[in-house]
C-alpha cells in the first residue's frame, strides 16, 4: 500500500505498549512491517518506558500491565509473570519475543525530533548520535506516551535547595540515599514505592502531597472512578486542554503492602509544604523540615516537542484528539494519549487506531486515482 511518493505509508513513533498495540493490528490488517510501516523507537532496547525503570519495581507492586494482543501466541503473560526479577527486564523480555515473533523490525535507537509537512504528506527526522535520517510518510502514529516528558511543579525556593531534587525518571535505587534525610512528593503508586524502599534505607522520609489520598478500602481500583477518571480524560483530550491526572480520579489501592506501611506510620502522607529553603522545605505555619534529597514523583507530560512543527498544541495546553485522531491534522494519529494511557487503554486503541489509519490510507489512494 506504500504510495510511489513516501518512504512508507505510516510512521509509528514509539515501541512501547501503544506503538506495539498498533504495529500488531496494522499487520493483521495486511500491511507489512518495514515497508508498508515503520516503528521507531527511542530506546537503546526493548520495554518502552520500562527499560529505564527502577530497579527495586517488580511486577505486580505497581499498577496492573495488560498483556499486548498477539501475547498467547507466544505462551506468555504478565499475569504469570516472574515476580522477582525486576519488572524492566521483564518487560524488555516479553517484548523483544514479540517484536521478534511478529517481524516488526524496529529501528533503534531513533529519537524523532521533528515531523514536519512534506506537500500533502509528511517528514520524519530522526537522529542516531550525529546521525540525522528523514523518512517520508503518508500517516504518522505518534505513540512516544510520557516517559521522556518529566513534570516537576514550580514552588518558591525551588532553584535555591543545596540538595537533590530526583524525579521518577531519575530514580535507580534505594541504596542512593543511605544515611538521608528524604521528602517524596506525590499521591500515586511510586511515591508510596519509593517510600516503602527507603525505609530501612535513608536516615528520615517524610510524604507529602498537594490533596488527600484516596485509598481504596476493596484493594483494587474503583471502577466507577475509573471509568468517571477515563471520561474526564477523554474530554479533556478532545478539547485540546491538559490532561488531567488519573490517579486523583481512581484512587490508590490498599493493598496487604500498603497497608502495613499505613499500619507502621510510614505511609502518613502531609499537606504540602509552602517553600523550598536551602537545607530542606517549610511549611506556612513555619515547620521545618531538612532534606538532603526531594524526590518528585509528580507525574509526565506527553511527549509531543517532535510534533511542533505540525502546530497542533491548543490554547488549552493540550491537542485536540477524538477516538485516537488528531482534529487538526487528519494524517496524524495518537496511541496512548489520554483515555488510552493505562495499558488495557493502549491495546483497545491500537485496533481502533489501525483501522482508521488504513482507511485514511484507502482514500488516499482513491483520491490518487
Amino acid at each position: 500500500m506504500t504510495s510511489a511518493n513516501t518512504d512508507t505509508s505510516v510512521v509509528v513513533i514509539g515501541a512501547g505498549q501503544a506503538g506495539l498495540s498498533v504495529a500488531y493490528y496494522l499487520k493483521r490488517l495486511g500491511l507489512d512491517p518495514g515497508n508498508d510501516f515503520v516503528l521507531l523507537d527511542r530506546g537503546p532496547t526493548t520495554g518502552g518506558a520500562w527499560q529505564f525503570r527502577w530497579e527495586a519495581l517488580r511486577i505486580g507492586s505497581a499498577h496492573k500491565i495488560n498483556d499486548l494482543p498477539g501475547f498467547d501466541e507466544l505462551g506468555v503473560s504478565f499475569e504469570t509473570a516472574d515476580r522477582h526479577s525486576p519488572a524492566r527486564d521483564v518487560v524488555a523480555d516479553y517484548y523483544q519475543r514479540y517484536e521478534d515473533h511478529f517481524g516488526f523490525q524496529v529501528v533503534r535507537p531513533a529519537d524523532v525530533t521533528a515531523v514536519e509537512n512534506y506537500d500533502a504528506d509528511l517528514i520524519v527526522t530522526l537522529a542516531d548520535g550525529d546521525d540525522v535520517q528523514q523518512v517520508t510518510t503518508e500517516t504518522v502514529v505518534n505513540a512516544t506516551g510520557t516517559w521522556g516528558a518529566p513534570f516537576i511543579p514550580w514552588y518558591p525556593g525551588l532553584r535555591s535547595f543545596n540538595g537533590r531534587h530526583i524525579h521518577t525518571n531519575d530514580y535507580v535505587s534505594a541504596r542512593d540515599f543511605e544515611g538521608q534525610n528524604v521528602v517524596v512528593v506525590g499521591g500515586g503508586t511510586s511515591a508510596i514505592g519509593f517510600l516503602l524502599e527507603l525505609e530501612n534505607v535513608a536516615a528520615e522520609t517524610i510524604w507529602v502531597s498537594r490533596r488527600p489520598i484516596d485509598f481504596l478500602e476493596d484493594g483494587g481500583l474503583n471502577l466507577e472512578a475509573r471509568v468517571e477518571a477515563v471520561k474526564l480524560q477523554d474530554e479533556a483530550a478532545r478539547a485540546g486542554r491538559a490532561l488531567p491526572s488519573i490517579v486523583s480520579g481512581t484512587g490508590v489501592p490498599r493493598t496487604r503492602r500498603i497497608q502495613a506501611g499505613i499500619d507502621r506510620g510510614l505511609l502518613k502522607p502531609r499537606p504540602m509544604f509552602s517553600l523550598i529553603v536551602p537545607e530542606g522545605v517549610r511549611w506556612l505555619d513555619g515547620t521545618f523540615h531538612k532534606a538532603d534529597a526531594i524526590i518528585w514523583s509528580t507525574g509526565f507530560r506527553p511527549e509531543l516537542r517532535h510534533l511542533s512543527p505540525l502546530k497542533l498544541r491548543e490554547k488549552g495546553g493540550g491537542v485536540s484528539v477524538a477516538s485516537g485522531v488528531a482534529l487538526g491534522d487528519s494524517r496524524v494519529f495518537f496511541a496512548g494519549y489520554g483515555p488510552q494511557a493505562s495499558t488495557i487503554g493502549a491495546n483497545r486503541a491500537g485496533r481502533m487506531i489501525a483501522r482508521q489509519v488504513i482507511a485514511t490510507l484507502s482514500k488516499r489512494q482513491a483520491s490518487r486515482g
